[in-house]
């Protein structure tokens, strides 16, 4: 069951590099599918991360974990965003690596004793979220002038990093004690709502302005129903 959740989700990455480069879409169309990736993680961030981990451990520590997480990413992002340049989908590939190796460790936390149905929300999150990001990412990138066979390895870099986030997650906190599993979600969606605020929402709205509301709706009643089916 890992290995197919790890499959699906990083999966979506390469597909969505893949039309990002050869099948582009509107940067209407790009913001719309940006923001419904929004949507899904608000509700992954909330059911999946922070509610379980708040059973597990105090408020306080869960709050000073999800600013370590919003810390971290926020200064990254800052870092790779000066590097990258604002309009070459760095910004995204950023987004996906920084919040998706802590969420991906959650991921594969998450399924230690769990079945499928336990973390479907999560896993649908991930996939909705990789999928219009890879695109718009990659699409960004080929209209900078990087090259294809560049656009792809980085993006394959990617995909590899974060199914090695879930293995290791999965494989080595096998025996860890709860608040330590609590930490690690927490800090994992403090990267996430960070991810949201700087690029995912910004992202969404520049490029589609008018309906990325919209779009945020049904991805967050989409990634709803899914949690529902564990419920």
């Amino acid at each position: 069951m890992l290995y197919l959740i790890i499959a699906v989700v990083s999966g979506a990455l390469l597909i969505g590099a893949l039309w990002g480069i050869y099948g582009p879409l509107s940067k209407q169309a790009e913001g719309f599918m940006v923001a419904l990736a929004g949507g899904a993680l608000i509700i992954a961030v909330v059911i999946e991360m922070i509610e379980p981990a708040i059973e597990k451990t105090t408020l306080i520590q869960a709050s000073v974990y999800i600013m370590l997480g919003a810390g971290a990413f926020s200064f990254l992002d800052y870092l790779i965003d000066e590097k990258w340049g604002a309009h070459s989908g760095g910004g995204l590939l950023a987004a996906i690596t920084m919040d998706g190796v802590p969420e991906n460790l959650a991921l594969g936390v998450g399924l230690i004793g769990a079945s499928i149905t336990d973390v479907s929300a999560l896993a649908a999150a991930i996939f909705l979220s990789n999928l219009p990001e890879a695109m718009g990412g990659a699409s960004e990138m080929k209209k900078s002038g990087l090259s294809t066979k560049k656009t792809l390895g980085l993006w394959v870099g990617c995909a590899l990093l974060l199914s090695a986030a879930a293995i290791i997650g999965n494989q080595f906190f096998i025996d860890a004690a709860p608040s330590v599993l609590a930490h690690i979600n927490c800090f994992a969606a403090g990267a996430v709502v960070a991810s949201l605020a700087l690029e995912v929402f910004p992202t969404a709205f520049k490029d589609d302005r008018h309906w990325a509301g919209v779009a945020v709706a049904i991805g967050f009643i989409a990634a709803y129903g899914i949690s529902t089916i564990g419920a």
